[in-house]
């Protein structure tokens, strides 16, 4: 009686945490979103018909992590842009707790850093808890892959842009690996890495 009555405790706990399980692990079909950009105009995936993926960044203005990168991510956006890996970069934050995370001050951001990529403004933060985005930033690399007559974007890499938030120590560049093994189809080797920033602000 005792042991059935374990048995059943460890199942209720077992399945209330996997229903709180959030976010996608690596070989996920992520979904596509529609969010509204620094142009006002409302950008998803969908629009790029010659992508072959995604580079998918959850960033911010305020967060000093997040700064650092910045001139990385355009580097990166520059170079695999053209290969068929565009990065769109969402700022999923609680603005009311972070005005500087607003949608007016993510123009001015990109405006003065000549984002090269959109910069979409997750008001809602429903794509950002689909993801499983925890910090900014957090990289999520999609690639787009045919399955059954219709293609799908598979999660391939999660995870830190590259082993040190400054340039000049960095060692291992992540995410351009991940990007280089798949434009050669080879192994991804890590495929997820821990995000190193702030953590992403939830609305309460």
């Amino acid at each position: 009686m005792k042991i059935t009555f374990l048995l059943i405790l460890s199942f209720i706990g077992f399945s209330i945490l996997e229903d709180e399980k959030t976010g996608y692990d690596i070989g996920d079909i992520a979904a596509d979103f529609k969010l509204i950009n620094i142009d006002d105009a409302f950008v998803s995936m969908e629009n790029y018909k010659e992508a072959k993926g995604f580079v998918i960044v959850f960033t911010c203005n305020h967060c000093p992590f997040s700064v650092r990168y910045e001139d990385r991510i355009i580097d990166l956006d520059e170079k695999y842009k053209p290969l068929g890996y565009p990065v769109i970069a969402i700022s999923p934050n609680d603005i009311e707790a972070f005005p500087e995370d607003d949608l007016a001050n993510m123009k001015v951001r990109a405006k003065e850093k000549g984002f090269t990529f959109p910069y979409l403004y997750d008001e809602t933060q429903e794509i950002a808890k689909a993801y499983g985005a925890k910090k900014t930033p957090h990289i999520f690399l999609l690639n787009k892959e045919s399955s059954e007559d219709m293609e799908q974007l598979v999660v391939k890499y999660i995870g830190a842009i590259d082993d040190d938030t400054s340039e000049a120590k960095v060692e291992q560049k992540y995410l351009a690996n991940a990007i280089d093994a798949l434009l050669n189809n080879t192994e991804i080797d890590p495929n997820v890495t821990k995000a190193v920033g702030c953590s992403v602000k939830w609305k309460k």
